[in-house]
């Protein structure tokens, strides 16, 4: 179950982002999405209702892209417009995909470029162009499920989505229940157009910062405190990419059975996991 207030202005947009965000965390465990309901809390006095049917006509059509049935759902009248689903999906019990199952000598793959956080608080600021705006939506309304299908077709040994705690958040949280450690190339890093712009200019979300304060002292980094990469690994994301914990084969056939099927965004080998201190997030710039 998920849900949050907009990030975007359009509602169709933010039903389809919503959506799109609940339903990768079935697909992270190598789930497949069956069932959807859907979570609303609207302000009925204050904003036409013609905003919630595109909201819902967004969420409703992920959910049919994702293969899955919408069976229902709860409303309440609130001051404050929010939007999710909860989902149910089938995994077999003997495939579930956790974020502690990463061994050392695995590669890690990442499925969505980073810098959504970045590039909305820019949005916020009147400084992002429309164009910049429409690249960052597609992304996040981007569904899991290609990544989701490859993975299980080839193969992994661990899996989670990023989400709110950005990058090292999760890098973190997966090193820690694997009782391992992460190198990460930050070079190899995918990330959305003008992000680092963005960053550079000082357009980072309290998030990132709060993400920072929280886990750097669990990362040794050959970056800069205030580079913008930097804050780019900190960056709260919202519908974020699978990041997977696989042997290289297994990663570089994720990798090509993604382009052979034409998936839209940029896929990296960010790093390798490593026998160490649990939850040591190391970063080489």
């Amino acid at each position: 179950m998920d849900f949050f207030t907009p990030i975007v202005d359009d509602p169709y947009s933010f039903g389809q982002i919503t959506a799109a965000n609940a339903l990768s965390d079935v697909y992270a465990m190598g789930g497949r999405p069956l069932l959807a309901m859907n979570l609303v809390a609207f302000p009925v006095k204050s904003m036409d209702m013609a905003v919630l049917k595109e909201i819902l006509r967004g969420g409703l059509d992920k959910i049919h892209e994702a293969g899955a049935l919408l069976v229902g759902g709860h409303s309440i009248e609130d001051q404050e417009l929010k939007y999710g689903l909860a989902v149910t999906g089938l995994v077999h019990p003997d495939r579930v995909l956790l974020n502690s199952g990463a061994r050392p000598g695995d590669r890690l793959l990442l499925t969505k470029p980073l810098g959504t956080g970045v590039l909305a608080t820019a949005i916020k600021g009147g400084l992002a162009d429309e164009e910049t705006a429409a690249r960052m939506t597609s992304v996040m309304a981007t569904l899991n499920r290609a990544a989701a299908e490859a993975m299980t077709a080839t193969g992994a040994h661990g899996c989670t989505d990023i989400t709110g705690f950005g990058l090292i958040g999760h890098l973190h949280e997966m090193a820690a229940a694997a009782k391992v450690a992460i190198r990460v190339n930050a070079a190899a890093l995918p990330l959305l157009d003008e992000a680092l712009h963005f960053a550079a200019m000082g357009m980072i979300p309290e998030g990132a910062y709060k993400n920072r304060e929280f886990y750097q002292h669990r990362v040794e980094s050959g970056l800069a405190e205030m580079d913008p990469l930097s804050m780019l690994l900190y960056d709260p994301q919202t519908s974020g990419g699978l990041l997977i914990a696989a042997p290289a084969e297994s990663v570089a056939a994720m990798a090509r059975q993604l382009a052979d099927g034409g998936y839209p965004l940029a896929v990296a080998e960010i790093g390798e996991v490593v026998a160490g201190e649990a939850g040591r997030i190391i970063i080489h710039s």
